[in-house]
């Protein structure tokens, strides 16, 4: 892989940031193949699905997000590559009446195809897969109230990596977590670095 490439995918996934916190739905869609895949805390499923209910959340002005996006590290071989790019998302919402921000580290996984018919040979993610790190949850401002709701709903069942991003969605959002979520240290997340292995070496997605 030459410097170019390495660019390019560079760029696309910062691409997918911006787009993503701007709304810019059109050019969302356009960074993922048209079968593309993706898993994060509270989605799992096609791309275009996932545009689609991010787009009803951003409508509605239920929170304010954003996606702070590092360089990534890749290997390529060929027309495929894999990127693993840390990520700090943020999130403020209203937590049953209380302004909260989220703070998540976490990393993207993502597997990257060339495609030679689509503008010249352009990048683009077929699959990608949230890895949770660490995370917390803060009020806006010293609050009362955001102490009596962690008194009276316990979040220590929850996985540590993503125990509060959990904690908001069940309570704040009423929302289920996705049926696989990935962490560190957890044997799914195991599994999906050797399935992204074999398929870059050539292996079947």
């Amino acid at each position: 892989m030459d410097y170019a490439d390495k660019l390019a995918i560079t760029e696309l996934i910062n691409a997918w940031g911006h787009y993503r916190d701007q709304g810019k739905w059109k050019e969302l869609r356009a960074t993922f193949t048209h079968d593309g895949h993706i898993s994060v805390s509270w989605f799992r499923g096609p791309f275009e699905q996932f545009v689609e209910r991010c787009r009803a959340s951003y409508g509605a002005g239920h929170t304010w997000a954003r996606h702070h996006l590092f360089a990534p590290v890749i290997k390529a071989d060929k027309d495929r590559a894999v990127a693993e790019t840390p990520v700090i998302i943020r999130v403020r919402q209203k937590f049953q009446g209380v302004e909260v921000d989220l703070t998540s580290c976490s990393r993207f996984l993502d597997r990257v195809e060339r495609h030679r018919d689509h503008g010249g040979g352009a990048w683009l993610i077929a699959e990608r897969a949230a890895i949770y790190e660490r995370d917390r949850l803060d009020p806006v401002e010293p609050s009362p109230e955001f102490d009596a709701l962690f008194r009276a709903a316990d979040a220590s069942h929850y996985p540590e990596q993503y125990r509060y991003m959990a904690f908001r969605i069940a309570h704040a959002e009423g929302r289920a977590l996705a049926s696989v979520v990935y962490r560190d240290g957890g044997p799914e997340t195991a599994d999906l670095y050797a399935r992204f292995s074999a398929w870059l070496a050539g292996g079947a997605a």
